[in-house]
């Protein structure tokens, strides 16, 4: 893999993995459009990259909250002390969320993961979940912020994610669109979806690092540009749902279905 493609797909990396759009979509739909796919060495080489890219803005999750998790691992440690947090509470809230979640999205990428990695397929779980994003955040209320969520509320957020093996639906689209549908704002939905989503891509690095290219300059760039990338999104988003809403993503999540859609059947 060249240089130039890895910083390439180092970004779109960082900014769809964290923003509602889906990276799987475009980490499959990106070298498809480019022709990169027709390369046999290319395909050798992207192997195990993406969970690399993964772990690039895993990185990046785990730095821009490095003081969250410092507070969250010391109050999950003191809540089995018996001392009650918030921090402590929200740690195991997290834990018990991710075993379903990571369970059924393991199982059904094993056994169903390369059927839907197909262009059409892809298309239409972009347009189905912008959709549904759009419409459940404008007609949901937000009474619930991050330090006030309930176990029923960061579960199911949790079991959700399994969704997430569609190429297409996006892990923080699913996360963050069942999080306004059970009432939390949009910036307490976006910052538990960040959250959440690290045990389980941290445990997709571990079982994938052995297809790792550690040789290779573009998997170090690859990682490094995903990272950078996705600090800028993470501050980026969080920042914007202050006041903003999910409206564009899920414009933009239709429109790149309609064009994928389109070219599928065009190149068919």
């Amino acid at each position: 893999m060249s240089i130039i493609q890895a910083i390439i797909l180092g970004i779109v990396q960082g900014l769809t993995e964290l923003l509602p759009i889906s990276s799987s979509a475009h980490l499959y739909l990106i070298p498809w459009l480019l022709n990169w796919t027709k390369d046999a060495n290319f395909q050798v080489a992207f192997d195990g990259f993406d969970v690399a890219l993964h772990f690039g803005t895993l990185l990046a999750i785990v730095l821009f909250f490095f003081k969250d998790w410092i507070a969250l691992f010391k109050g999950g440690w003191e809540r089995l002390q018996g001392k009650k947090t918030s921090e402590g509470r929200m740690f195991w809230y997290i834990v018990l969320a991710t075993i379903p979640g990571g369970t059924i999205g393991f199982l059904l990428d094993y056994f169903a993961g390369n059927i839907l990695e197909q262009p059409i397929i892809i298309g239409i779980a972009l347009i189905v979940m912008g959709i549904i994003l759009y419409f459940v955040d404008k007609k949901s209320k937000s009474d619930t912020d991050y330090e006030h969520m309930t176990l029923k509320q960061t579960f199911l957020i949790g079991v959700s994610q399994a969704l997430a093996f569609i190429p297409g639906v996006s892990r923080s689209g699913i996360t963050m669109t069942t999080g306004r549908l059970l009432g939390i704002d949009r910036e307490s939905s976006a910052k538990y979806t960040f959250l959440l989503s690290t045990p389980i891509v941290f445990a997709a690095t571990i079982y994938k690092i052995k297809d790792f290219a550690f040789e290779e300059l573009s998997f170090y760039i690859g990682i490094l540009t995903s990272f950078l990338v996705g600090i800028f999104v993470i501050k980026f988003l969080l920042e914007y749902l202050k006041k903003g809403s999910f409206k564009g993503f899920a414009i933009y999540r239709v429109i790149v279905g309609v064009f994928i859609i389109a070219m599928a059947i065009i190149n068919s």
